[in-house]
């Protein structure tokens, strides 16, 4: 049974997994076994509106649960549909742990049951609401829902570290957006925090530093991450699984915490390029 009042760990969807399996793993584990760290930086311009930018920190695209539970060795099956009556009914019928998918974000939280019009959910703490509601929340996402099996075999560290190395060191989606991937995307960022012309940060917001300072705040500590970008829990992950890399993370790590804080975007810049050779050299190690 899954407990009451739970700290929600250090990064939502990790946390959620760990509860849904009952506590079987370790958040790290999970959370490397689902590619743990990344990077993705994207400016979004759209004429007549403030640039929008957005850093990801963990492993991405690749889709966090059904990837750390690939890993694992855990069936799933992930499904959807734009049928709410056939929602329900998948809903209703599952004999498992199910991970329903909620609006546009796709924020994942745990299903325990159906009974009558409310269900019982597992996201901040365990709660009961009414299933309307619930179905309303969850439609905007297309209803997608993972599903829960057993586990099949041991978990594939292996492929789950050099999965996170290649997409660090080399093609991420095999087109033209990969240059905002991995430390190519870190080399990318540096190089914008130092230019003055017009593709700079200096010049893209030069009216609104508050912007910058709470986006590398939510990007680097909040948003689909860890603290820290995710650089130390992914060092428990390496220490779990007996691998090198760790206290390298754990620096990479510190160095990210300060980025978020703002600053100078020269200083920023550096602190990126530290960051990320930092990093490259312990990916290196993992895949020697």
């Amino acid at each position: 049974m899954l407990k009451e009042a739970r700290p929600t760990g250090q990064m939502h969807d990790s946390w959620l997994l760990r509860e849904m399996l009952d506590d079987e793993w370790s958040e790290a584990m999970l959370s490397g076994l689902a590619g743990g760290i990344g990077f993705m930086y994207f400016v979004f311009e759209y004429k007549g509106h403030t640039p929008t930018m957005t850093i990801v920190a963990r492993h991405h695209p690749a889709p966090f649960i059904p990837t750390a539970l690939q890993h694992a060795n855990i069936a799933h099956e992930v499904t959807s549909t734009t049928s709410a009556r056939k929602a329900e009914q998948q809903l209703r019928s599952a004999d498992g742990p199910v991970i329903c998918l909620l609006g546009k974000e796709k924020h994942p939280v745990g299903v325990l049951g159906v009974d009558g019009d409310a269900v019982t959910v597992h996201n901040h703490g365990t709660n009961v609401q009414p299933l309307a509601e619930f179905m309303t929340s969850w439609g905007q996402g297309k209803h997608e829902m993972i599903s829960v099996g057993e586990r099949t075999g041991e978990p594939d560290v292996a492929a789950a570290v050099r999965m996170t190395c290649e997409h660090l060191t080399g093609p991420v989606l095999g087109n033209n957006f990969d240059v905002n991937f991995g430390f190519s995307g870190m080399r990318k960022l540096a190089e914008q925090l130092r230019d003055k012309g017009k593709k700079g940060w200096a010049q893209r917001w030069a009216g609104d530093p508050g912007f910058v300072r709470q986006r590398l705040h939510d990007c680097l500590e909040v948003e689909y991450t860890a603290k820290s970008a995710t650089r130390p829990l992914y060092a428990e992950f390496l220490e779990e699984a007996g691998l090198p890399g760790a206290q390298g993370f754990r620096k990479s790590g510190r160095l990210w915490s300060e980025i978020a804080e703002g600053g100078d975007y020269d200083e920023l810049a550096q602190k990126v390029d530290e960051a990320r050779s930092i990093e490259e050299r312990a990916v290196r190690q993992l895949m020697s």
